[in-house]
């Protein structure tokens, strides 16, 4: 049986329930609501889903107008660009992009977020709810420097401050409907691999042909020695 858990908290709302009694789907998230007014403690990030991130070039992040319109925003980078301090904290520097500033607007009037993580070679998502920190590069000059900083060496991309979101809650979804996409370096590695293994097979058959060649020469050779007698 499923617990109430701090995603079902604030996914959950009662419209959402009342679609869920309409198909039935209710019994299988009914139990992962809040409790009351109790919405729960806020969610870790554990092993798998940090590693996830850690590893990714890409994701989205979604924020709310003053109005009420959500707004997404793709976000890319290194390997690694994606920071994850400590299992309730994600933090990356803030690329400068098209100057539209509409993230960071609606950061400044509500710093609710919601990012979305996925990775197609093992056809893995995860939602996190969190609270968005912005920090100017002045104020913490430090802490950019750390954050431009992945496995692959330091980012010269400009920067003018950083986003550290404090985790609320989490969603793993199933893999049903994402398909499996490989990138650059994933399909460089198997092109290898495909030439590597080519090669090898065309080595066994030049190998064999010429052990056919040679048992064919002897059986001229035991033929003409036939005839000559």
């Amino acid at each position: 049986m499923r617990h109430p858990t701090r995603y079902g908290a604030i996914a959950f709302t009662a419209p959402v329930a009342e679609r869920q009694k309409a198909t039935g789907s209710i019994n299988w998230y009914r139990s992962m609501r809040a409790q009351e007014d109790d919405p729960g403690l806020p969610d870790e990030l554990d092993t798998r889903v940090t590693a996830l991130i850690r590893a990714t070039d890409s994701f989205f992040i979604a924020t709310v107008t003053p109005s009420g319109w959500p707004y997404i925003q793709h976000r890319g980078g290194p390997p690694g660009f994606v920071h994850v301090p400590n299992p309730v904290t994600i933090a990356l520097a803030d690329y400068s992009g098209n100057q539209q500033f509409v993230t960071v607007g609606n950061l400044d009037e509500n710093d609710r977020v919601a990012l979305f993580f996925i990775d197609y070679p093992t056809r893995t998502r995860v939602k996190v709810y969190g609270r968005a920190e912005v920090v100017e590069r002045a104020d913490d000059p430090d802490l950019i420097a750390r954050l431009l900083t992945a496995p692959g060496g330091v980012g010269k991309a400009g920067c003018d401050r950083a986003f550290v979101i404090h985790v609320e809650a989490l969603d793993r979804n199933c893999t049903k409907n994402i398909p499996p996409k490989y990138g650059e370096a994933r399909m460089r590695e198997s092109l290898t691999l495909a030439r590597k293994g080519l090669q090898e097979e065309i080595e066994r058959l030049r190998s064999r042909n010429a052990e056919l060649e040679r048992e064919v020469a002897q059986l001229r050779r035991h033929t003409d020695d036939g005839q000559s007698c």
